[in-house]
């Protein structure tokens, strides 16, 4: 057997040193930083003897972004409101609750709207949110045009007149049934005509002094119901959910029922009408103005008003507590108070 002698023996060919990797029993040493798992993957060569650079790991595939789809199904809404309290009542109105803006990766509707409302799209100059001015002219216009019921129906009354009751039933149902908004942007035509059916049969029920009674609570009315509005637009504004409003405004709403209760027996007394019979119907039509003030579903008012027809004495009082019952439950919601 041949020897062969390390010293003399030939140097390894370019061809064997670029195989040299793959011979059996030869050992490479890696630099130091190439390390199996650290660094960046070292270029390597291929096939062809050219050198590429190791790709990296594919990243996994980013959701798809939920509320850029709701913006596109909202857009009218998220684009004509003044601020994100109108998209939050919005959006609540189209069944839209905390839980389920959960889904949107927000904690309630409120964060949701507003998130919408910094990504939609707007002018130049976008709208700012309107201040709380002092009342103007037109305030104590409206409030004046809501003392006339009551000062028309005594005056007449006092004087005597025959048609003292039918014009102080048709005030009344004009100043205090009258809405500002309906739901559908449609005037309820059902329902007022059934308010003027209650009071007119409560009118000739139980004489022209009830009338008198009623058209003498328009004036209160009027007031009780623009604070409401008022106050329950101020807790819109300082909530975060949609629970958190509506435990808010219930108080508000029970010290509003409360008020106008106490303002219709005064003028109950005033006007020398029984209580049990005046303060039912005057609670049964000022909700029902509230309910269309705030663009109700015109459904359970025209039921309630319904009721009070039936010729009985608890159908008044018990006209007026189911109506109550749907109004804490319809004016707890949001899109109540969404400005017109």
């Amino acid at each position: 057997m041949t020897t062969v002698d390390p010293d003399t023996a030939a140097p390894p060919t370019p061809d064997a040193r670029a195989c040299g990797d793959s011979a059996p029993g030869h050992r490479r040493e890696v630099p130091a930083g190439e390390a199996e798992g650290s660094g960046p993957a070292a270029p390597r060569p291929d096939r062809a003897g050219s050198l590429r650079a190791a790709t990296p790991q594919a990243r996994p595939r980013v959701a798809g972004d939920p509320v850029k789809a709701l913006l596109h199904r909202h857009r009218e809404l998220c684009e004509r409101a003044v601020d994100p309290l109108e998209i939050a009542a919005g959006l609540e109105a189209h069944g839209i609750t905390d839980r389920t803006a959960a889904r949107f990766r927000h904690r309630d509707v409120f964060s949701l709207a507003e998130e919408l409302y910094a990504r939609s799209p707007r002018g130049e100059a976008p709208a700012a949110a309107p201040a709380l001015v002092p009342a103007g002219p037109a305030a104590y216009r409206r409030f004046g045009c809501a003392l006339l019921p009551g000062a028309l129906a005594a005056g007449a009354a006092a004087a005597g007149q025959a048609w003292a009751g039918p014009a102080a039933v048709a005030a009344t149902v004009a100043a205090l049934v009258w809405p500002g908004r309906a739901a559908g942007s449609r005037f309820p035509w059902l329902a007022h005509l059934l308010a003027a059916a209650v009071a007119g049969w409560a009118a000739y029920r139980y004489g022209t002094a009830l009338a008198v009674g009623l058209a003498l609570a328009v004036g209160p009315g009027h007031l009780l119901a623009a604070g409401f509005a008022a106050g329950a637009r101020a807790r819109l504004d300082a909530s975060r959910a949609l629970e958190d409003f509506a435990d808010r405004v219930r108080p508000l709403l029970c010290a509003v029922v409360g008020g106008f209760t106490a303002a219709a027996a005064a003028a109950a007394a005033v006007a020398g009408t029984p209580l049990t019979a005046a303060v039912p119907i005057a609670l049964l039509l000022f909700l029902t103005r509230l309910l269309l003030r705030h663009g109700s579903r015109r459904g359970p008012v025209a039921a309630a008003l319904a009721l009070a027809l039936i010729p009985v004495p608890a159908a008044a009082p018990a006209a007026a507590a189911a109506l109550l019952v749907h109004a804490v439950l319809a004016l707890s919601r949001a899109s109540a108070h969404a400005r017109p």
